[in-house]
């Protein structure tokens, strides 16, 4: 089940995954890969984002950008110059030789060409992938043949899994005291709830995996990885198990084919003088820790080296340094000066 959450990060792993937990709570909690967050991103930081409700937890799919203030639309203040005047003026032009000057004309402002950089075009960045968007078919299916009684608490797991059926309970607990009502025996219903979370989660896989193959050539590498390494208790049938080894060629597949873009879009920036969009990229290899290339390495360190230098713009220079401290190169570059 999707969700839109508010959490709070609270540490950072070597890893390179970060802890979380709602937003001025101790719970829910669980944890979010790095590469899903913005530059500069600190321990503290509340972030708006959307979550997949499974039943093993709560994965976070993306983090979106902070909620634009509104600000009050500022008045102008109009001073005429005191004369009365028509409050229209009509004049006509003359036949001439200037129609349309300055459009598209040489030495006309629709034709002036940029000036200052002489760098070639920066090279167009790559269509950012899809993410899973997986349906609920197998899980409804699995609810409807569940027995009246069972269904709340299976709709319970899918929510938060076990943690949330204890929470449910202990809430119409609290209601049938005040109603001076029998209460619901939790040790049974947590019973039910543990049988039902195999089956459960054997759907919600089919679900993603189903939505996973319809979008394999596009579909992010994290989501698609996510699903092949739970396969291992959602594929228990010849079908699934199918699905499973589809799933698992095209994740070997495509992690081999971005590893050549990923290498591709440096070596690209690169060329074109763009080396802090070279750090950004090489800070996001398709397969976590995978290392930049021995040449492209020394490539990326020097040209960086020698961007960094006393003619450097400041705001270029605080862009670089940020962008280096997520680069697998950061080590290894030498600044020998600053800004002027």
């Amino acid at each position: 089940m999707s969700s839109r959450l508010e959490i709070e990060l609270t540490s950072e792993r070597p890893d390179g995954t970060w802890t979380w937990r709602a937003a001025g709570a101790k719970q829910p909690k669980g944890d979010l890969d790095a590469t899903l967050l913005p530059p500069g991103t600190a321990v503290g930081a509340v972030l708006r984002v959307d979550a997949e409700v499974l039943v093993d937890g709560i994965e976070i799919t993306a983090v979106l950008a902070p909620k634009a203030q509104r600000q009050e639309a500022g008045k102008l203040e109009i001073l005429g110059s005191g004369k009365s005047e028509p409050l229209v003026t009509t004049q006509l032009a003359g036949k001439g030789k200037g129609k349309g000057k300055g459009r598209g004309r040489k030495g006309g402002r629709g034709g002036d060409r940029p000036r200052g950089d002489s760098r070639p075009a920066a090279p167009p960045q790559r269509p950012a992938p899809k993410r899973l968007r997986p349906g609920r078919e197998h899980r409804n299916a699995l609810l409807a043949d569940l027995p009246p009684e069972q269904r709340p608490i299976g709709e319970q797991v899918l929510r938060g899994g076990i943690p949330a059926v204890r929470e449910q309970i202990a809430k119409q607990n609290e209601q049938a005291a005040k109603e001076d009502r029998p209460k619901l025996p939790e040790s049974q219903v947590v019973a039910m709830a543990e049988k039902l979370v195999p089956q459960l989660r054997r759907a919600e896989w089919r679900d993603r995996a189903e939505a996973a193959l319809a979008d394999l050539e596009e579909l992010d590498l994290r989501d698609l990885r996510s699903v092949v390494v739970a396969a291992e208790d959602g594929a228990r049938d010849e079908e699934t198990r199918a699905m499973r080894d589809q799933l698992s060629e095209g994740l070997t597949r495509r992690v081999s084919e971005e590893q050549g873009l990923w290498v591709d879009d440096m070596t690209e920036n690169l060329d074109a003088g763009r080396f802090v969009r070279a750090l950004r990229i090489s800070s996001r290899p398709p397969k976590a820790g995978a290392p930049v290339p021995k040449a492209l390495s020394e490539r990326l360190v020097k040209t960086v080296a020698e961007g960094l230098n006393s003619r450097t713009k400041q705001e270029v220079y605080a862009a670089t340094l940020d962008a280096l401290s997520f680069s697998p190169v950061r080590a290894q570059v030498r600044i020998t000066s600053k800004p002027e």
